[in-house]
């Protein structure tokens, strides 16, 4: 299996976020993509190679282009407002403010472009975030072309990111602009299927309505777990749409056998679908000792994980999302790959 990696997604690199009310040590930092790419190498799973440049357009096809806009062009601004610190927002027009004005102020931006306030903007964020797109579209490019699958090495991670709005680690949503891509390359229809511990609301918001994508995502109930106001099962789809949305919420200290039953139903429901190829969200959080979250997958899980990822027998492109565990983050994720590529 060929891997697609840039040493670039190291430009964006936060020190602090903000967690459990006050400022922490950040998480999601450069040395999670390069313990993966460090075991991708040791176990021999294939070439490792740069990505190709891809035109904004794609990335139209999935983010506005306001919110590209202020995503490339928002730390000139943050310098110019005499800031050089990691930037954080901190209000939001929640229920009752007006959502459908831009405000000029810098702060009134970041609220309007955001949904959380544990996602730092850095120097470097839209670059590393801009080049994480190449690496999702190269390996998308490269099962497209006619491979059986691709990995795409992506940091940050992508899941969260909406239309218009970052969070939770992610600023473009690699996994959509994916998909988007292999619909655009002629693929009829594209499933998703997002195994990241949290639920990947910024996927699901971009396909709500729309019935040649079909998204499923096994999470952690969001009634206990971020982000907290989505990723119910009862979120089927609107209008088009409608149908194909699936969410599979599992309780804290899911173990394998309960998170093998649900991979079997979101099997079952992308053959339904009849789709014609898969990108999987790779979030390896799912893992025991992952410091965020709260299941319970094992190391060997995760080669369990790729057999069963295999028998969904699609063209597949494995992005890469969450997963903070650092020193078991390689070997779980090539698990996967492995698993993957030995079914």
């Amino acid at each position: 299996m060929r891997t697609i990696f840039s040493p670039d997604h190291a430009l964006h690199h936060p020190e602090q976020e903000i967690a459990d009310g006050m400022l922490k040590p950040a998480v999601e930092i450069p040395v999670r993509a390069n313990m993966v790419r460090d075991r991708v190498e040791a176990v021999g799973l294939g070439p490792i190679e740069p990505p190709r440049a891809f035109e904004r357009s794609h990335l139209e096809r999935v983010h506005t282009a306001d919110y590209l806009d202020f995503l490339e062009g928002f730390w000139a601004k943050w310098l110019a407002a005499e800031r050089v610190h990691e930037a954080f927002p901190f209000a939001w027009p929640v229920r009752g403010l007006r959502s459908d004005v831009v405000p000029r102020h810098i702060d009134g931006l970041l609220g309007h472009y955001s949904f959380d306030a544990g996602s730092p903007l850095t120097a470097g964020t839209w670059a590393a975030a801009r080049t994480g797109v190449d690496v999702a579209l190269t390996a998308a490019g490269i099962v497209n072309s006619g491979e059986r699958s691709a990995f795409a090495l992506c940091r940050p991670p992508g899941h969260h990111a909406a239309a218009d709005y970052f969070g939770g680690y992610c600023f473009l949503n690699n996994a959509a602009i994916a998909a988007a891509y292999l619909r655009d390359q002629g693929a009829p229809r594209v499933a998703i299927l997002d195994v990241d511990y949290h639920h990947g609301n910024g996927t699901q918001s971009i396909f709500y309505d729309r019935d040649d994508v079909f998204f499923c995502s096994i999470h952690a109930d969001p009634a206990d777990e971020y982000p907290y106001f989505l990723g119910y099962a009862d979120e089927t789809g609107t209008g088009a749409g409608e149908g194909h949305n699936l969410n599979l919420p599992l309780a804290l200290g899911t173990a394998w056998p309960a998170y093998a039953e649900a991979l079997g139903t979101a099997r079952k429901a992308i053959d339904a679908f009849g789709a014609d190829a898969l990108v999987v969200s790779l979030g390896l959080d799912t893992f025991e000792k992952d410091p965020i979250s709260g299941f319970a997958l094992k190391n060997q899980d995760f080669l369990r994980m790729g057999e069963a990822l295999a028998g969904f027998d699609l063209p597949t492109v494995f992005i890469m999302e969450g997963g903070y565990a650092v020193e078991d983050l390689g070997i779980n994720c090539v698990n996967v790959l492995t698993g993957f590529e030995q079914a």
